[in-house]
């Protein structure tokens, strides 16, 4: 009985709406003329996941290439909405330079969450992106 009981929690959890946050499903990002979005990128993040994928907005559309953000996105960004079949690569330095991830399809609310090297993370540390569709 015990073992079932991390798995029943899990299950439960993932049933409750709001859990994963505020960030909108990699599936709904379509632009109003129902265009695919490639991705979003968001300038607040929070502790708590639902006030997560909140500010200001940058929408990227598939073959968006900016090895140099607008100043006020360079190192802002602390959520990130990835589309299906797209990909969404990123660097720590204007100019495509310095350390470089890829984030595939799915909701990334939380940047804090995902390392760069030994002693950062993603959270307010992008200044340059990618992002391709399949």
């Amino acid at each position: 009985m015990f073992p079932l009981c991390p798995l029943l929690l899990t299950l439960a959890l993932a049933a409750v709406p709001g859990v994963r946050g505020a960030c909108p499903a990699s599936a709904d990002l379509k632009n109003a003329n129902g265009t695919r979005t490639c991705a979003k990128l968001y300038d607040k993040s929070d502790p708590y996941y639902e006030n997560c994928c909140a500010g200001a907005v940058l929408s990227l559309e598939s073959g968006a290439d900016l090895p140099y953000l607008p100043s006020d996105w360079t190192n802002v960004i602390s959520s990130i909405v990835v589309g299906q079949r797209c990909e969404l690569t990123v660097w720590s330095r204007r100019g495509k330079e310095g350390k470089s991830r890829k984030f595939s399809a799915g909701s990334y609310p939380r940047l804090e969450e995902y390392r760069r090297g030994l002693f950062g993370d993603w959270s307010n540390a992008i200044s340059s992106v990618y992002c391709s569709c399949k």
